[in-house]
């Protein structure tokens, strides 16, 4: 099993984010890749007992429309992954964000991708996704 950190970054590099996954294989493709990481940024918020929004890939809908009504009290909810996984893969094919690995741009979500101890990972967001 290998530790990956991934990164998210603003269009001019700024780093906004990270988030370590363990991955079994050395050798992943980039659905695999975006289900991961989905997958992992839900369960962390999941098991949160506190009332801070979702911050991942995908905001889901009614999260996102909690976040604009100020202090409104709601009842915790759990984000399905499966739901924010298609909308991530989605989202992929339509270019709101791109994928670096290695400072090289992921095109489709089969392309394999070989991992090593040194391999970047980088999610570019382009727009506000919501979704799920």
């Amino acid at each position: 099993m290998a530790t990956l950190t991934i990164r998210d970054e603003t269009m001019s590099g700024r780093t906004t984010g990270e988030l370590t996954l363990d991955v079994l294989n050395e050798t992943i493709t980039v659905r695999e890749l975006i289900r991961s990481r989905v997958y992992q940024e839900v369960q962390d918020h999941n098991r949160r007992s506190d009332q801070t929004p979702f911050n991942g890939l995908v905001t889901p809908r009614d999260e996102e429309r909690a976040l604009n009504v100020p202090k409104a009290p709601r009842p915790r909810r759990q984000i399905d992954w499966k739901q924010q996984f298609e909308v991530a893969c989605d989202a992929f094919t339509r270019n709101g964000f791109f994928l670096l690995v290695n400072e090289r741009q992921a095109e489709t979500l089969d392309e394999e991708i070989t991992l090593r101890h040194d391999t970047n990972v980088s999610f570019v967001k382009l727009t506000p996704l919501v979704g799920g």
